[in-house]
């Protein structure tokens, strides 16, 4: 399974019930809120500057996910995307990497198409059975409960880059 994610160069990422828990919140004004983990953020930092280029498809839309992308510098963002292999395709070529050199990390079937090309797919324990079959690595951690640091940190450590990444925070 480190194998697996060992040439990855892009790593992608849904949102809701990977990078969130799945949960929808809306003000009395209709206005969509998240909750997002300090912890996910800083493993995606810490991978970002180990070289790993990072991307959002999702389904969803949300000015409040744009700020959230802005905030951790991920420059591909695929929002509204009911059809998350054509997003897929057109991003790979956007960034000029190959299927073999990208990880997917999503929760529900319509991740499917996505997870069955990558070198790395992952899912979380709460996604359906079906989509966990599909997964090289089903992480220990929840969505939205450091299930991204856990993967970001398992992609650094099979490239040989997790010590160097660590390094500032142990003197």
């Amino acid at each position: 399974m480190i194998e697996r994610a060992k040439p990855v160069k892009l790593m992608i990422f849904d949102v809701d019930g990977v990078m969130t828990d799945g949960s929808l919140y809306f003000s009395d004004s209709g206005e969509e809120m998240k909750a997002f983990n300090s912890l996910d953020g800083h493993g995606m930092k810490m991978l970002q500057n180990s070289g790993v280029k990072l991307a959002i498809i999702t389904g969803r839309t949300s000015r409040l996910l744009e700020h959230r992308a802005r905030n951790l510098g991920i420059d591909y963002l695929h929002q509204g995307s009911h059809d998350k292999l054509a997003s897929f395709k057109a991003l790979i070529e956007q960034v000029g990497v190959s299927e073999h050199e990208c990880g997917f990390m999503g929760d529900d079937v319509i991740d499917l198409p996505v997870m069955r090309r990558v070198a790395f797919a992952v899912s979380v324990p709460a996604a359906p059975e079906l989509v966990q079959q599909y997964a090289h690595y089903v992480t220990g951690r929840q969505g939205g409960a450091g299930a991204v640091r856990e993967v970001c940190e398992l992609i650094m450590a099979s490239q040989g880059t997790l010590d160097a990444a660590l390094a500032p925070y142990l003197q």
